[in-house]
């Protein structure tokens, strides 16, 4: 009875289903009082009703409120059980008012024919027979109530509600946003058992979760929240709690709020887009409290995650263990039909995992606006180059490509919306981060850069504007001498460089963080569910399992030999027209320097060598010692 302490239990129906009956059986097992809501009407109902008319809402106001005023008195020494028909929404507004998050409802259902016999064997009820279909007429079911049957016998109707009421969720759901509604509703077409909750801000964001729930049939077993102790205490242990709020100091917020009311072993997974340093101190923050913490990336956007995302968790082993079924039941599944969902590795590989994807993502995007950018230089409609895309997929399909093609075909009237955006490209900071732990790791994942820079090119817009009058206005246009399968070989050749950074971002990070990360599962998991899915990503798969390195590979080595004379002219071509292609030529120029045995670095290092003394090797000593001259 703990859980239901300072709670006010409203036992409805229409009359003959047995509230009187249930409430005061009720009320001893749970041990406190019950009080039949008829014995509060004023002398002019009772003889307006026994007379068999029926009571208007006037005459209902008064009786109503007095309930309101009985379980408020109530509220101040306990809980206690009041029987009332309050057959409509807005009587049920009345009598909780002012006591809405320590009220519960209990509709007792029935067919008419079931009722009316009941009423008819039943001599004491005042009420006459004939106004049982009034009733029925106005009466709207409680949207947030314990639903009990009334065929099953009073006893068994009482188990059936102290059950439900002790009953506990497998699954929290913390915040309420675009992603947090539709992991909801998959948890809860997954067939679990849940829990959701999200804040309460007078007059801003109000009974948000009970509301959210109304809306959706497969949450009618949900149970909603705005009051944080009562949504962790309605949780089984150890409680299992996904927290779906915005990255930075507002999950720490959060996480300070909530951890009063956890217990040991409790387990916290945060998915959304945090920073991968941010998981690894609240692991062991948390940890130091004995709470355990999952750091999940999840991908997917708001349609993944209702029909499945991937997901990429990050911690303690065991502690996934404990998770995984929600995880694994709730993401997308591969051509095997396995969950696009696996264990990654400790602490904060699973966010590091995710903002690489993320970074990938960037490039992606980029490559495309480019392509679609030369495609127009050709003097291609968006039309046209939706249908050249489409024609794309057969050679290089994936989501981002598709979704392109429907971007460019989407109209507003007789003219292309894509065409009345602004072009600024925005960010959510998991592009910064990629390039920065790229920077920090020493490894060359040029083309994640290159895209972040180039969105933040595109939010000078004003400075473009201008710049464009003095620099280009008066440049006549040429058009590039491509084909069009040389601007997708292009694509392509771009694409496989993505790819190889991304994974050897990934590859670096494991090592130098001890992770023992699979880069063929990280590469499964990315084949459905998530926004960089591809059939390139399918490809990858049995291709990590033999070397990491895409570059190695014999099969790829083949490929990118074959595409390479286009994306050379590719680029020389965009160069020549004043085409901007931060990205195709970034992926040229990556694979030239990396495939360059003998660079001018040392020129370089004889410069930093020059200037502060930071020594250089010699290709005439397999010492491997340094040596310093003086160059003046």
């Amino acid at each position: 009875m703990s859980e239901n302490k300072n709670k006010v239990f409203f036992v409805m129906g229409v009359s003959g289903v047995g509230k009187s009956t249930v409430g005061e059986l009720l009320g001893k097992e749970l041990a406190i009082p019950y009080f039949d809501g008829d014995d509060f009407h004023p002398k002019e109902n009772v003889e307006k009703m026994s007379k068999g008319e029926p009571l208007n809402d006037n005459d209902r106001l008064g009786w109503l409120k007095t309930l309101n005023i009985l379980a408020k008195e109530q509220l101040k020494k306990n809980s206690c059980i009041i029987g009332c028909s309050a057959l409509k929404n807005n009587y049920r507004d009345i009598i909780t008012n002012g006591i809405e998050k320590h009220s519960k409802w209990i509709f007792l259902e029935g067919s008419f024919a079931v009722i009316m016999e009941r009423i008819k064997n039943r001599s004491d009820h005042f009420m006459p027979t004939e106004l049982l279909k009034s009733q029925f007429d106005i009466l709207e079911p409680p949207k947030n109530a314990i639903n009990i049957n009334i065929s099953l016998n009073p006893k068994e109707i009482v188990s059936t509600i102290v059950n439900k009421l002790n009953q506990k969720s497998e699954f929290g759901l913390f915040g309420l946003g675009v992603m947090g509604k539709s992991l909801s509703r998959n948890l809860a077409n997954n067939g679990f058992y849940i829990s959701i909750f999200n804040r309460h801000v007078d007059g801003i964001e109000e009974n948000v979760a009970v509301n959210f729930k109304n809306e959706y049939e497969e949450l009618s077993a949900a149970l909603p929240f705005d009051d944080i102790e009562a949504f962790v205490n309605s949780l089984q242990k150890p409680r299992k709690i996904m927290l779906m709020v915005n990255a930075g100091k507002i999950t720490d917020r959060v996480i300070e709020s909530i951890v009063p009311y956890l217990s040991e072993g409790d387990i916290l997974i945060d998915g959304g887009n945090s920073n991968y340093n941010d998981t690894k101190i609240r692991h062991n923050y948390l940890k130091s409290h004995n709470i355990h913490f999952i750091g999940a990336g999840v991908s997917g956007g708001e349609e993944g995650a209702l029909s499945g995302p991937s997901i990429m968790p990050g911690g303690d082993k065991d502690v996934y263990k404990i998770v995984q079924p929600f995880l694994e039941a709730i993401a997308a599944k591969d051509e095997n039909k396995l969950p696009c969902c696996a264990y990654i590795g400790n602490d904060g590989s699973g966010h590091f995992v995710k903002m690489v994807h993320n970074g990938m993502e960037y490039v992606e995007m980029q490559l495309l606006a480019e392509v679609v950018g030369i495609l127009m230089a050709l003097g291609n409609n968006l039309d046209e180059i939706a249908t050249i895309l489409e024609s794309w997929k057969e050679m290089a399909d994936s989501y981002l490509l598709d979704i392109t093609v429907k971007v460019l075909r989407k109209k507003e009237g007789n003219d292309w919306l894509v065409d009345k955006i602004i072009d600024k490209a925005g960010n959510k900071g998991t592009g910064n981060w990629a390039t920065i732990a790229t920077a920090q790791l020493g490894v060359p994942s040029t083309l994640i850069a290159s895209a972040l820079f180039a969105r933040y090119i595109s939010f000078y817009k004003e400075d473009r504007v201008e710049l464009h009058k003095k620099y280009r206005e008066a440049t006549s246009k040429t058009k590039p001498n491509l084909l069009i399968d040389e601007v997708l070989k292009a694509y392509q050749f771009s694409r496989i460089i993505n790819h190889q950074q991304g994974f050897k971002l990934i590859s670096e990070a494991s090592k130098f963080y001890e992770w023992g990360l699979n880069l063929s599962e990280i590469a499964r998991i990315w084949t459905n569910g998530c926004i960089i899915k591809s059939t390139l990503m399918q490809e990858l798969v049995e291709t990590l399992k033999g070397n990491e390195n895409l570059l190695m590979n014999e099969k790829f080595i083949q490929q990118i030999k074959e595409l390479k004379p286009s994306i050379t002219k590719v680029v020389s071509q965009c160069v020549l027209n004043e085409l901007a292609i931060p990205c195709l030529s970034e992926a040229i120029n990556f694979l030239n320097s990396h495939t360059t045995a003998n660079s001018t670095a040392n020129l370089i290092q004889a410069q930093r060598d020059y200037f502060g003394a930071h020594t250089y090797q010699r290709i005439d000593d397999d010492s491997e010692n340094f040596y310093h001259t003086n160059w003046k």
